[in-house]
């Protein structure tokens, strides 16, 4: 579950536009926040975007694979980012963007309860 400094520095230079990137070790791994507001992960050099069932067909005809670091039968709501998205900024952002849009809505959802 380690974190190279190089891959934690690259995924927050190519997030810069979204906002204040910020990163954060936590459980062996790197939170990614944007503005204040996590939405995405690192895990053995590997980025992973929060998704929700409204974006679940999208990672997966892109190819991404579901976070499950408790095994395949628990997968967590995180999907690695599309391979492509990694060599294509604006795609990156995209991506991002919709990750930041679904935990902009979990968000809310906790505060109302």
């Amino acid at each position: 579950m380690a974190v190279s400094a190089d891959y934690r520095d690259f995924v927050v230079e190519q997030l810069a536009p979204l906002g204040q990137i910020t990163a954060r070790r936590m459980f062996g791994g790197v939170g990614v926040y944007a503005n204040g507001l996590f939405f995405a992960l690192i895990d053995d050099d590997v980025l992973y975007l929060k998704g929700d069932e409204t974006l679940k067909g999208a990672f997966e005809a892109a190819g991404s694979q579901a976070f499950a670091p408790f095994g395949h039968d628990r997968p967590m709501a995180y999907w690695t980012a599309p391979a492509e998205a990694l060599d294509d900024q604006d795609l990156l952002l995209e991506w991002s963007r919709r990750s930041l849009e679904v935990a902009a809505k979990a968000a809310t959802s906790k505060k109302k309860r």
